[in-house]
């Protein structure tokens, strides 16, 4: 297979790292959407909606964030306590 270009490896992150990368998907991605509903709710959508969304999201963001990882530990013991194991 010569002349052929092989794909580039991507760089991953170690596996160790899962549960806060996991948290800073999970809060970003849910702060988001928050900060859509919460400013639509509370203000409406006019000219100032997707400024005033990306303004409550600067402050929501990091604070979802360490709640997340503040929550996980419990989230995780009631899940623990709701599904079978297999």
């Amino acid at each position: 297979m010569t002349g052929l270009a092989t794909p580039r490896r991507r760089r991953k992150l170690h596996r160790g790292t899962t549960p806060y990368v996991f948290a800073f998907y999970m809060s970003a991605i849910m702060a988001l959407l928050m900060c859509f509903v919460i400013t639509a709710a509370n203000g409406g959508i006019d000219a100032d909606y997707l400024h005033n969304v990306l303004k409550a999201y600067q402050l929501a963001m990091p604070v979802a964030f360490f709640c997340v990882l503040m929550v996980r530990p419990v989230v995780l013991r009631l899940v623990s306590l709701t599904v079978h194991p297999e």
